[in-house]
C-alpha cells in the first residue's frame, strides 16, 4: 500500500479517480470473461464482458447480453460486487477497509474522498464515509427484505431471497441490472410484474439512492432540529418537481396507448406510471415495453434521463441541482437581476458557470455520440439512438432494444466511453486531463461588450 501511495503521489485526486474506475472496470472485465462467469448458453466475447463490467461499475444497466441467462451465479456475483463498489465509489470501500484495519486516513486520502463526494471542506469526511456505508446497508437490507416477500408469490424462497438481495442493491445503486430474463424472457426487466406493489419498493430505493448522500445525511440532522442546507433544499425540490411533472406528463401521453397503459386497470396504470417516471432518474428498470412508447413519451424520458439524479448520489445525468441552477439563472436574466437567488440565498458566480459548462459539454457529448451511432447503426431510428446515447451518458440503462442488437464493435466502444464519462463526470475527466483547474487568475484583461441575441 505504501508503494502504491508513492506511485500515485504525483497524480491529482481527479486523475486517481479516473484511473481507479478504469482499473476496476478492467478487473471486472477479466473476471466476467472467465468460463466460470458464463452459462454457455450465450457467446460472451471479451468486448461483451468489458461492456458489462463498465455498465456495472458505472451503475448504468445497459447490457449487450441478458444478465439472468448469460451469466452464472459467479458472474452475477461479480456484477453485483461491481455495482456495489461503483455505486458507493471505490474510495468509500478503500476507506472503510482502512478503518476496519485500524489505519489512519491521511490528508491525501481525505482529498480523494472530498473529490469523490464533491465536498468543499476536509472536515467530517471520515464520518461521512461511515454514515454512507451504514445508510447504504440499512436501505438495501430493508429493500431486500420487502422484495423477498414480494417475490415469494412468484418463486421459491431461495430464489426470492437471492432476487431480493440482487435487485435491492441494483435499485439503490441506480444500476438497473435485473435477473428476470431467466423468468420471463431475455431483456424483459419488470414488464411481467407491471402494477405489482413491490415495484414501488424498487422505485423508492431508486429515489433514495438518487437523492445523494449529503442530502440523506442532512435529512438525518433535520430530525435533531438542524436546518437543511441550500443544497439539500434544492435537491429535494428538484426531485419532487421532476417526479410530479413527469408523472402527469407520462400518464397523459400514455394512458390511452394499448401497448403500454391502455389495457390496464386504473390502479395498475398509476403504479406503472409512477415506476416508469422514477426509473429514468438513472435506473434502468422498466415495467412497460419501451418500444411501444409514443415518440413524445420517448422524448420526455430522454429529458428526464439527461437531468438525472442529485450530486454525490448513485445516479448520473447532469444532476438536478445543475438543471435547476440553469433555470434560476435564466429566470434571473429574464427579470433583469444580477444575482441568482433561491430560499433567500445567492448562488456564487463560479457555481453558475460550472453548471453551464457541465450542461454544454454534456449536450455536446450526447450529440456527438448520437451522430456517430446514426452513422454506424443506420438500421435504427434517430430517436432510438438518441435515447440510447442519453441513457448511456446519464447511466440510466433504459434501452429501446438498440444496445443488445448493435452490429458494430465501435458502437459498443462508443457507449462504453459514454457510460464511463457519465459516471466519473465530464468535469472530473477534463480536470484530470488538464492536470489542474485554475481558480486564481493573476491577470484580468479589460472588459469589452459583444452583441448577444
Amino acid at each position: 500500500m505504501e508503494k502504491l501511495h508513492k506511485l500515485l503521489g504525483g497524480l491529482t485526486p481527479a486523475q486517481i479517480m479516473v484511473l481507479g474506475f478504469l482499473e476496476l472496470i478492467f478487473l471486472g472485465s477479466l473476471l466476467l470473461s472467465l468460463p466460470a462467469a458464463t452459462t454457455g448458453s450465450v457467446d460472451v466475447s471479451y468486448l461483451d464482458a468489458l461492456f458489462t463490467a463498465t455498465s456495472a461499475v458505472c451503475v448504468t444497466g445497459l447490457v449487450v447480453v441478458d444478465t439472468g441467462t448469460a451469466f452464472s451465479a459467479f458472474g452475477q456475483g461479480v456484477i453485483l460486487t461491481l455495482i456495489q463498489i461503483g455505486g458507493l465509489g471505490f474510495m468509500t470501500l478503500s476507506t472503510t477497509l482502512f478503518l476496519m484495519a485500524g489505519k489512519k486516513i491521511g490528508l491525501r486520502d481525505r482529498l480523494l474522498i472530498r473529490e469523490a463526494f464533491s465536498q468543499y471542506d476536509l472536515s467530517g469526511l471520515v464520518k461521512l464515509v461511515r454514515q454512507v456505508v451504514k445508510t447504504t446497508l440499512f436501505c438495501e437490507g430493508i429493500g431486500a427484505l420487502l422484495l423477498t416477500v414480494g417475490f415469494l408469490a412468484f418463486m421459491p424462497f431461495r430464489n426470492a431471497l437471492y432476487y431480493g438481495i440482487f435487485h435491492a442493491i441494483s435499485a439503490f445503486c441506480n444500476a438497473g441490472f435485473d435477473l428476470f430474463g431467466k423468468v420471463s424472457g431475455p431483456f424483459s426487466s419488470l414488464t411481467a410484474y407491471a402494477g405489482e406493489w413491490f415495484t414501488l419498493v424498487i422505485a423508492f430505493l431508486i429515489i433514495i439512492g438518487g437523492l445523494g448522500f449529503p442530502v440523506l445525511m442532512d435529512l438525518g440532522k433535520r430530525l435533531s432540529g438542524k436546518k437543511l442546507s441550500l443544497h439539500s433544499k434544492m435537491g429535494l425540490l428538484a426531485t419532487a418537481t421532476l417526479l410530479v411533472c413527469g408523472f402527469f406528463a407520462f400518464f397523459s401521453l400514455e394512458h390511452n396507448n394499448p401497448g403500454t397503459l391502455g389495457e390496464k386497470p386504473l390502479s395498475a396504470q398509476i403504479v406503472s406510471t409512477f415506476f416508469q417516471t422514477v426509473t429514468p432518474r438513472t435506473a434502468g428498470f422498466n415495467s412497460l415495453p419501451l418500444t411501444a412508447l409514443s415518440d413524445p413519451t420517448v422524448f420526455l424520458l430522454i429529458i428526464l434521463m439527461f437531468i438525472g439524479a442529485s450530486p454525490s448520489s448513485t445516479g448520473g445525468g447532469i444532476k438536478t441541482t445543475t438543471f435547476f441552477t440553469l433555470i434560476l439563472a435564466v429566470w434571473a436574466m429574464i427579470r433583469g437581476k444580477r444575482d441568482v437567488e433561491l430560499f433567500e440565498r445567492r448562488l456564487p458566480t463560479d457555481v453558475i458557470l460550472k453548471a453551464f459548462t457541465i450542461a454544454f459539454i454534456s449536450s455536446a457529448l450526447v450529440g456527438v455520440v448520437t451522430f456517430c451511432l446514426s452513422c454506424l447503426e443506420p438500421e435504427f431510428s434517430f430517436l432510438a439512438l438518441f435515447f440510447e446515447a442519453t441513457s448511456a451518458f446519464s447511466t440510466a440503462g433504459l434501452s429501446q432494444g438498440v444496445t443488445p442488437n448493435l452490429t458494430s464493435p465501435f458502437s459498443k466502444m462508443l457507449l462504453i466511453g459514454t457510460m464511463f464519462a457519465g459516471r466519473v463526470g465530464l468535469f472530473t475527466i477534463v480536470v484530470a486531463l488538464t492536470h489542474q483547474w485554475q481558480t486564481n487568475i493573476a491577470i484580468r484583461y479589460s472588459e469589452e461588450r459583444i452583441i448577444i441575441g
